[in-house]
């Protein structure tokens, strides 16, 4: 039905090998096949070559890897009639149970028995095809890359944040770092009409791109040692002086933790999105007596379809997070995961391989 099907597969730490991964004849009861033509490199890819790991999902047996993508349709399986052969989709990665609470509640992003691309045992989507269930595969609109369609993963995110932090015409919204996250999470608080959006990060270049995408304010962080009430009040000295109805941490760590309180206003809500330090010592009494809400944010849910319409309708673009591509040779695989550990050095933003 389809050729030889190729994947990158995570064998172990730094071991990435490019090669055969066979699949079924065909597509599985209400799965399709897709031809995957666009995969992005999100930083959680890199941090399972180079650590084996990430939390308590650890890589034990060859895994491929990848979550960011799109592609076309190439064949249905039985039962589906949603999609047919030669659509252009964007693949949600998680696949909850239907039947979870989480499920039925509309946030099946708490699934625990979710299955999610490129998360250990789950297998990913760096792969010439792969097969997934058709409700989890989503038209793209006219005039859509695919490039664009795999976006729609960390987009998500970004929109899920701030769907969580109630970003909305009237709120000052900052940011914790202006990576690949902390820009879908600006984007994300522009269109959902945010009044002023200000962002922190170490690196000039990635603050130059953000304001270049509409933040009102960049804060250059100095080092990581920087003391965090001396980088709120840059924020707050960024904003007249006027603390952040909602800050959005996209880093995770304690200091960015310790900055997000101190900016935020009272009544305010921080929410934490990165996952940079497992551990971290707060001020929670402050945070109480100011009635700061802090909330979690894991992954997304319902939010493919928004992704799409803001990209389809202008309202956000996404093309000048691409910072490198590359197509599916084993070298070029190893070259693409090389440009986007090494970021510091490379300028890594978003890195894409075009298969």
């Amino acid at each position: 039905m389809t050729a030889e099907n190729i994947a990158a597969v995570l064998h172990g730490i730094d071991d990435l090998r490019v090669e055969p991964f066979p699949l079924s004849e065909a597509p599985g009861k209400g799965c399709v096949r897709v031809a995957i033509k666009a995969v992005g490199i999100c930083g959680s890819d890199v941090h399972m070559l180079k650590k084996g790991r990430i939390a308590h999902f650890v890589v034990e047996k060859p895994m491929v890897t990848g979550h960011e993508s799109a592609g076309e349709v190439v064949a249905v399986g039985e039962g589906v009639t949603s999609l047919q052969v030669g659509d252009r989709v964007a693949l949600e990665p998680g696949i909850p149970c239907c039947s979870s609470r989480h499920m039925r509640e509309g946030r099946y992003n708490l699934d625990p028995s979710i299955e999610f691309f490129a998360t250990p045992p789950v297998h990913g989507s760096l792969a010439t095809f792969v097969d997934h269930p058709a409700e989890w595969c989503y038209p793209l609109p006219s005039g859509l890359s695919f490039e664009e369609g795999a976006l729609c993963e960390p987009l998500s995110v970004g929109v899920h944040a701030c769907r969580r932090g109630g970003v909305c015409p009237g709120k000052r919204v900052a940011i914790m770092g202006a990576g690949p996250i902390g820009l879908v999470a600006l984007l994300s608080a522009r269109a959902f009409g945010a009044d002023a959006i200000a962002i922190t990060d170490l690196k000039a270049s990635n603050l130059s791109l953000a304001t270049r995408l509409g933040a009102d304010a960049a804060v250059l962080i100095e080092s990581q040692q920087q003391a965090p009430q001396d980088v709120a009040d840059a924020l707050l000295a960024a904003n007249a002086g006027i603390g952040f109805d909602i800050v959005i941490d996209c880093a995770g760590f304690q200091q960015s933790m310790q900055v997000a309180l101190r900016s935020c206003v009272s009544g305010g809500k921080v929410v934490l999105v990165g996952m940079g330090q497992e551990t971290m010592a707060l001020n929670l009494i402050e945070a109480c007596i100011r009635e700061v809400d802090i909330l979690g944010c894991f992954r997304y849910c319902n939010t493919y379809p928004l992704c799409l319409s803001l990209l389809s309708s202008g309202r956000v673009d996404l093309k000048p997070l691409i910072t490198h591509r590359f197509g599916f040779s084993e070298e070029e695989v190893l070259q693409g995961f090389d440009t986007a550990f090494r970021a510091d050095a490379t300028g890594a933003i978003k890195v894409m391989f075009n298969l």
